[in-house]
């Protein structure tokens, strides 16, 4: 069950990562400050995509394993071991829930992180030059 161990420290990876952000974010607020700046946009939306991509790969390998330990699997006689470890079984399945809603939400911040960054590089402009 090494996919749990990795889950467990894709999640704290990606929780360090989000009080990192709220930090920053109470600090600009506090400041008065706005994110205005190019390259500090581009860094934040990779990270935001790199957080993304980690849970969501995480999730799915916890899911893959979490599979296995449900119905086993016959052709390389692994046998189904929540029959034998039902309430950790459950444990894990609500765990892999918890995940995946983490998971759904790095989606939605990294989609966020992107309109963000890209409404930086202008748009539409009206005949007089001015933003739509």
């Amino acid at each position: 069950m090494k996919a749990l161990v990795f889950l467990v420290a894709a999640n704290v990876i990606a929780a360090t990562y989000s009080l990192a952000q709220g930090v920053r974010c109470v600090v600009g607020m506090v400041k008065g400050s706005a994110l205005f700046s190019r390259p500090l946009a581009w860094v934040i939306f990779s990270g935001d995509q790199m957080m993304a991509y980690l849970t969501v790969s995480a999730v799915a390998a916890a899911a893959q394993s979490a599979a296995f330990a449900k119905l086993g699997q016959p052709d390389l006689q692994w046998m189904k071991i929540c029959n034998m470890y039902g309430e950790f079984c459950n444990q894990v399945g609500e765990g892999i829930a918890s995940a995946t809603l983490v998971s759904a939400s790095m989606v939605v911040l990294s989609c966020i992180s992107a309109f963000s960054l890209f409404r930086l590089y202008g748009g539409d402009r009206d005949e007089d030059g001015a933003r739509w």
